[in-house]
């Protein structure tokens, strides 16, 4: 619950995009940021310091890979400039990413970003970068080469609409990577940390990508990112490829913490994928309503008419709130509090 200036309260059915995991003011996150207020505060990332050590170390724990790197950043496009920079350590220029897909508004993170409107008033973009049909593995295969650097997909795709791909889609980007030596990377930064399910939206498929980007619901409403790298990809970044001044610091990484923790200690990995599948159960059979898909708390509601911008704005003067990804989809994004 949140309340405006004139004392109206809202219902977050957005968690500010997908970042406040655990709502507003969680006592645990609010102790951790406070006690760690109380003694370091920023340092750089010249030096290591203990919540960033801990939250890499849950990381790693996380992708089941002792050997994985972890690179800490501000925020998800800081994260996809950063495997944007991986990728060209491998030699390789050429990228393949989605249409419709969308990974930030820096330069880099743009251009991999294939929705149109997003992109055109900032042309010239990063060249290189081939848009195929998300969810086509056709046109993914026939797309992906030996001079392929990456792949770049979002495990479900958020923007455009929440979008779950077929089965066997990421699957198929993995056979084909392998095939040609090319870096498989998962934008994760809205379908992770728990929202879907799973830690992460890939793991709905048994299978692991080269490099993992995260961030949102990561600092639990700190500005907080990460770049996960596992196997052959840990390598590509030595100590100088890259910075960060405040990437990491110190409290964002200690609210970090305590967000997943309590994500554990209250097994709200599974809680999630039950109040999803309640949610969307209960939205399906409105009137007006088309279809309310997705995985978890991240649930995009099809609306007939072309009406979920007006469906949005009526709902934020119930008390409610939500977005409109486009003219057919309201998205919703709870926190993982929100109860039955």
């Amino acid at each position: 619950e949140v309340w405006d200036s004139s004392g109206k309260k809202y219902l977050d059915f957005l968690g500010g995009i997908a970042t406040n995991l655990l709502g507003h003011n969680h006592p645990q996150v609010s102790a951790a940021i406070s006690k760690q207020a109380k003694t370091l505060s920023h340092i750089s990332n010249f030096y290591a310091h203990e919540p960033g050590l801990v939250l890499a170390e849950k990381l790693q724990a996380m992708v089941a890979d002792s050997s994985a790197r972890v690179f800490f950043c501000n925020s998800g496009a800081e994260a996809i400039e950063a495997a944007l920079k991986m990728s060209r350590l491998t030699g390789k220029k050429k990228i393949v990413a989605a249409q419709g897909a969308f990974h930030g508004r820096t330069m880099g993170a743009l251009s991999l970003t294939g929705q149109p409107a997003k992109r055109n008033p900032f042309k010239p973009l990063l060249k290189g970068i081939k848009h195929v049909p998300y969810g086509d593995t056709k046109a993914l295969i026939r797309s992906v080469n030996s001079r392929t650097a990456m792949v770049i997909l979002e495990p479900m795709m958020g923007e455009a609409g929440v979008v779950v791909p077929p089965s066997g889609y990421l699957a198929a980007a993995r056979d084909v990577c392998n095939r040609y030596g090319a870096l498989l990377v998962f934008d994760c930064v809205q379908t992770g940390m728990g929202r879907t399910g799973q830690w992460f939206g890939y793991e709905h498929e048994n299978i692991k990508p080269d490099i993992i980007t995260i961030a949102k619901g990561l600092g639990g409403g700190l500005p907080l990112g990460a770049v996960i790298s596992v196997g052959k990809s840990a390598s590509l970044f030595t100590p100088g490829s890259h910075g960060t001044t405040f990437g990491g610091n110190p409290i964002s990484c200690a609210a970090a913490n305590a967000v997943i923790d309590e994500i554990e200690s209250k097994k709200m990995l599974a809680l999630n994928a039950s109040k999803g599948a309640l949610i969307r159960n209960l939205i399906s059979p409105i009137r007006g309503v088309k279809e309310a898909r997705g995985r978890g708390l991240l649930i995009g509601i099809v609306v007939e008419n072309g009406k979920a911008k007006e469906i949005a704005a009526r709902l934020l003067e119930l008390g409610f709130l939500v977005n409109a990804t486009n003219d057919d989809v309201v998205r919703i994004a709870p926190a993982f509090v929100v109860s039955q």
